[in-house]
């Protein structure tokens, strides 16, 4: 019997299609960002293969020891310094922007929004340029703290402005774009400002934070930006039937009984946090939360459900991917994770053009 004379079967194999499709992307992504650690532990330490990399992680993690200076003692000392933090900060930041990136999406219902759209960044920038250039820090334990908490209050202040000045008139999602667009430029020429009338050694140093890097993730940095992280997830998951709704539009969805400007400001505040924790410790990491989300919903549909936790893991996979590459090309991050997402956010219009997948 084929589908035109039973449609209930074809709507149950359809369904069954698309179950496989989510279950398959989600293997698939954990399966590879667990081979793409295991790279990233080996290329700190490049004396090592892959499974004796893992059998240090899984020794350290049961407390056994090694003779001190022996290979495995200094292979110990490097993967757990350097490439865990480097490996888990990679996956959390990743996971975290494609996140915001789907939030971001939804909300504006524009495929080409990211969680950068509103001005994060370009902000971010300002307050970490602003700790290196100028030395005006919040904080004063030290520069590296400083720059990080001027980084994270200046990605909130065009967040903010952009929440704010939402509460006060009706804002369209194409309006919200536009205004962090105007803030994105007036923070950028701020920088270019202080970038121009600086000395090279500062110069440099506001460059490379602008580029994004994972290098200088430690130990200490990961409860925040891991805490920061789960309660974001956890919030967005909780709101994926709103968002689910407010993709029907915002006439349909205040006749459904949805206060879109309440729910919007509340998703926007919760982006911006996310991205700011992520941007203040990495600097600039661009197409993570611009890519995910696409290729989630080209394989699997448009419902926030599983778009959500799916975007997830296909963000970790992309940066730890990147990650690794920059490690083993001694490269920022950010340059790699650009060289690899721009080709596949356009191979990924094109097969939106084709027809082949819509995404919106």
């Amino acid at each position: 019997m084929n589908a035109t004379e039973n449609p209930q079967l074809s709507i149950v194999e359809k369904y069954h299609i698309q179950t496989l499709k989510k279950i398959a992307l989600l293997a698939i992504c954990i399966f590879g960002i667990f081979i793409a650690f295991g790279l990233l532990s080996v290329s700190t330490y490049e004396s090592l293969n892959l499974w004796q990399a893992y059998e240090i992680i899984i020794n350290h993690i049961l407390g056994d020891d090694y003779p001190v200076r022996s290979n495995e003692w200094w292979a110990d000392k490097y993967i757990w310094s350097m490439a865990i933090p480097r490996g888990v900060g990679a996956i959390v930041a990743g996971a975290s922007l494609a996140v915001a990136g789907s939030l971001m999406q939804s909300l504006m219902n524009n495929p080409l929004a990211d969680p950068y759209s509103t001005g994060i960044s370009s902000g971010a920038c300002f307050g970490a340029v602003s700790a290196i250039i100028v030395g005006a820090s919040f904080a004063t334990l030290s520069s590296e703290i400083g720059i990080v908490v001027n980084a994270f209050i200046g990605a909130m202040v065009p967040a903010l402005a952009i929440i704010v000045i939402a509460k006060k008139v009706q804002m369209t999602p194409a309006t919200l774009i536009l205004i962090g667009t105007a803030l994105s430029y007036f923070f950028n020429s701020l920088v270019t400002y202080m970038m121009v009338t600086t000395d090279a050694d500062s110069l440099q140093s506001a460059y490379m934070w602008q580029i994004g890097s994972l290098s200088n993730i430690t130990w200490d940095d990961l409860p925040i930006i891991v805490l920061i992280t789960l309660i974001g997830i956890v919030f967005s998951m909780m709101m994926s039937r709103q968002l689910n709704v407010l993709a029907l539009g915002d006439k349909s969805a205040k006749t459904l009984g949805l206060d879109v400007e309440g729910f919007r400001t509340l998703c926007l505040t919760i982006m911006a946090i996310m991205t700011a924790s992520i941007v203040a410790f990495t600097g600039i990491i661009g197409f993570v939360g611009l890519v995910a989300p696409h290729v989630v919903r080209l394989i699997i549909g448009s419902d926030n459900k599983f778009v959500l936790p799916i975007s997830m893991s296909v963000g970790a996979l992309l940066l730890i991917i990147a990650d690794y590459f920059a490690v083993t090309l001694a490269l920022p991050v950010g340059i790699v994770m650009s060289v690899i997402g721009s080709p596949i956010f356009f191979i990924l219009i094109v097969w939106q053009k084709k027809g082949y997948g819509a995404i919106y």
